[in-house]
């Protein structure tokens, strides 16, 4: 019998992150990843090439530079699959190596193949050569992921008819493609599409679509997309997809309406990677889209030393907290002081264009009957929106005229995910609108959209009171 200190099953941003902290701390670690190569989700399929894939699209096409050079200027006249899965190879392998050294250079083991429960303290590890290794170990960090949701009823062949995993495989851009699922996944391939000049069409049976984003910034977003002709059809439901004699793919909606299209991507959800788990020998059980109960301080599930981190926890599903929750997964697993995360993180959506988020958005600081004012700046009003060639882009800011303090900022357009961590920075050390009137920023940046719209803000909150 192998043993261990701890055994994390799965190697995407939360398995890798915890095992790296727990080696670090002096124990005794094991990775077992199913994948040919180390990862995840997040590199072979997820974040990272969804990522690339916008990059790649947005240089390619000359995205960025047609405020100057109109719609037509592109950088290269015809854009295969090729093109963009080229950037997208060299991208995940540096990405692996990057990993594997890691692993290495921390002395944690990794063993490839499919992990399976007979204990709460025991895996079974099913090797490609057909081998069974049995491991034991004193805590155990599921780190599985998810996988595509795929219903019944969508006749996925893989070709016209696809997830969001078999996405990058595609054999050339299609002209038109159907998008059911207007969830972050599907808004992201959605837009990158688009950009490409896809004639693109999104479905969802929900009438809204980001409703955990401030809807001001969504307004703004749906106004775009549709002033770039994507088809928005909200409050409609998918009910059949036929793949057509011709090749191409017909959807029709409950309305009785008919889109005739040569891609459908399905977009809608991703369950927990957890149905080969064998969960009962653990004594823990998922829920109906294979996710796991976790506590939200240690990420500990129900049965002792048994945690779970990442996607398969359930939202917000990001990267960036994936890794965090595994950091602390393990600090805990090892018997370390593991510091509760900062109560506010951002939220990046690699649209085109992009949207970040971090703290409350202006519908919940109603809610919470909090007196506030908002301050907002266009990136047009900017020297270096106007040097870039922005017409659009916005950074808005919530504050309190109690304490004057700042409660949510949320950002669409050009760099959105970077500029969004100066709020995240300012929100989680409890400053106020003050820092952006006083504090000085770089000319010309599109952070000094902070200062126009601390600005705004402190015009109408007006100064604070002085000694009589």
């Amino acid at each position: 019998m192998n043993q261990y200190d701890l055994v994390v099953v799965g190697s995407g941003p939360a398995g890798r992150r915890a095992a790296i902290q727990a080696a670090k701390l002096g124990r005794k670690v094991l990775v077992v990843e199913q994948g040919k190569r180390v990862g995840g989700v997040s590199v072979h399929t997820g974040t990272i090439p969804s990522k690339t894939l916008r990059e790649t699209a947005l240089n390619l096409s000359g995205w960025r530079e047609r405020g100057f050079y109109g719609r037509a200027y592109r950088v290269k006249q015809e854009i295969s699959a090729d093109d963009l899965r080229r950037r997208l190879l060299i991208t995940l392998d540096h990405e692996v190596e990057v990993l594997e050294h890691q692993f290495a250079r921390n002395r944690v083991h990794l063993i490839r193949g499919k992990a399976s429960f007979v204990a709460p303290d025991t895996l079974a590890i099913l090797k490609e050569d057909g081998e069974v290794l049995h491991i034991e170990a004193k805590s155990i960090l599921l780190a599985v992921g998810t996988k595509p949701f795929r219903p019944d009823y969508i006749p996925f062949d893989g070709k016209s008819v696809i997830d969001s995993d078999e996405l990058l495989d595609i054999a050339e851009l299609p002209r038109s493609m159907v998008v059911i699922g207007a969830g972050v996944i599907g808004i992201e391939y959605a837009t990158i599409f688009n950009a490409l000049d896809t004639q693109v069409s999104v479905i969802d049976p929900k009438a809204t679509i980001l409703d955990f984003i401030d809807k001001e910034i969504v307004e703004d977003f749906i106004y775009q997309l549709r002033d770039r002709n994507m088809k928005l059809h909200l409050g409609n439901k998918a009910t059949k997809v036929e793949r057509l004699p011709d090749g191409k793919v017909e959807v029709t909606l409950d309305t009785g309406r008919r889109i005739t299209t040569e891609m459908v991507l399905f977009a809608a959800g991703r369950m927990g990677a957890t149905d080969t788990l064998n969960l009962a020998a653990a004594g823990l059980e998922a829920d109906s889209r294979g996710r796991l109960k976790v506590n939200p301080e240690t990420f500990e599930t129900s049965v002792p030393n048994i945690f779970a981190a990442g996607d398969v926890v359930g939202f917000p599903s990001l990267a960036s907290t994936s890794m965090e929750q595994g950091r602390i997964a393990a600090r805990v697993a090892s018997g370390a002081i593991a510091k509760e995360p900062q109560k506010y993180f951002p939220y990046g959506i690699y649209a085109v264009p992009e949207i970040s988020t971090c703290g409350l958005t202006e519908e919940e600081v109603k809610q919470r009957n909090i007196p506030y004012e908002c301050g907002v700046a266009r990136f047009r009003e900017t020297s270096r929106g106007h040097i870039m060639g922005l017409d659009t882009g916005l950074l808005k800011m919530i504050f309190s005229l109690k304490t004057r303090r700042l409660l949510g900022v949320h950002v669409i357009g050009e760099g959105a995910t970077e500029l969004v961590h100066i709020g995240q920075a300012v929100l989680n050390l409890k400053g106020t609108v003050e820092y952006f009137v006083e504090n000085t920023f770089n000319y010309p940046t599109l952070a000094e959209a902070y200062k126009i719209a601390g600005l705004d803000a402190w015009n109408r909150m007006g100064e604070i009171p002085g000694p009589k």
